[in-house]
């Protein structure tokens, strides 16, 4: 492997697996306390006031760019044929102005992973993609 690709490895690496030291945004991981409480009560109205203007959502392996108007439709038939029951997060990390977490959706008798990129824009974090993908 070539020192360029080392580098950039190690850069990803380092974004996405080490939690944020500095939380100079305010609300840090906070904000993952309503949205986690929003899946798993499956709100939908609620949980689109974190959605950015435009997101990504991903549903098995299904991936599209939605506006917060679509992206609420989208999840409001994902609920309606697996209603959920709780939402669990697992893991959270991230930088200052850019946050994940992973959590369990269990929802429709079944278990849903799912990943939530927020990002910091306009004085607040938004999501910016959503990735709900089966557990086997």
């Amino acid at each position: 492997m070539n020192i360029r690709v080392a580098g950039v490895l190690a850069a990803v690496m380092l974004l996405f697996a080490c939690p944020a030291k500095s939380q100079t945004h305010g609300r840090g991981y906070e904000v993952f306390t309503p949205i986690s409480k929003y899946l798993g009560q499956g709100d939908v109205d609620k949980l689109s006031a974190w959605f950015s203007d435009n997101l990504e959502i991903t549903i098995f392996s299904a991936t599209n760019d939605y506006s917060r108007s679509q992206a609420c439709q989208v999840l409001k038939s994902f609920f309606k044929s697996y209603t959920p029951r709780s939402f669990e997060i697992a893991h959270q990390a991230g930088r200052t102005n850019m946050k994940y977490a992973l959590g369990t959706l269990t929802a429709g008798g079944e278990h849903f992973m799912v990943t939530i990129f927020v990002g910091y824009k306009d004085s607040s974090y938004k999501i910016q993609h959503l990735k709900i993908e089966r557990m086997e």
